[in-house]
């Protein structure tokens, strides 16, 4: 999918191994990624199984030994851009200040089904992260910070990884992160504020997000 690597061709039984063992862990944290970007349950499944119909096909470029998670949320966020033009088109229903910076992923097709029966428990471990008034206050970020802020502080991914995700350069990973960072900050002192907390309560969300790391 990215760099265009050389496909190694596998016997189904072979692939089929080979996807079930290394790709499928991830199913927890990349239904977290896709709720996160689409806040809507449905839309979350939706993305998720699109994903994962999309890495089968492609699965044979996939390396042995390189970051599954990344490779995966790579194609679940170009999958989520990809749709968010579409629904671009449809004004009523798209926040157009959401959409900036983006660029078209390749057009793939693929069939199946990925199950999605326990993802009101992924929901929920996604909300007992963070907490509900971080979580509020990330919810209400653009996406582009938004998805920085997950990347990073909720999933873990180092600053490489993330520009190889997002496609985009090293530095532009630390210049929106740090705004990202400032953005949820701010609103989250406007909220201890409006509920009467002081600067301890602002402290104890930034620990949570990482908001104070450098």
């Amino acid at each position: 999918m990215s760099d265009s690597p050389e496909r190694v061709k596998l016997s189904k039984e072979e692939k089929d191994r080979r996807f079930q063992a290394e790709l499928m862990p991830v199913l927890d944290p990349l239904y977290n990624f896709a709720y996160r970007l689409t806040l809507d349950e449905d839309d979350a499944n939706d993305l998720v199984q699109e994903t994962y119909l999309k890495a089968y096909r492609f699965f044979e470029y996939f390396e042995p030994g390189t970051n599954a998670k990344a490779w995966l949320f790579r194609i679940l966020k170009n999958s989520f851009i990809n749709d968010f033009r579409k629904k671009s088109k449809q004004p009523a229903k798209v926040d157009y200040s959401e959409i900036e910076g983006y660029y078209n992923p390749d057009d793939v097709e693929a069939e199946g089904e990925i199950g999605a029966s326990s993802s009101d428990m992924r929901q929920q471990s996604t909300r007992d992260l963070i907490g509900d008034e971080v979580a509020s206050a990330l919810n209400s970020l653009p996406v582009d910070f938004r998805t920085v802020i997950i990347l990073c502080d909720l999933e873990g991914f180092t600053y490489e990884e993330m520009a190889k995700v997002l496609d985009i350069p090293i530095g532009t990973v630390r210049s929106r992160l740090h705004r990202a960072r400032n953005f949820l900050k701010d609103k989250l002192e406007r909220y201890a504020q409006s509920m009467g907390y002081g600067n301890e309560a602002i402290e104890d969300d930034a620990e949570l997000t990482g908001l104070d790391n450098n």
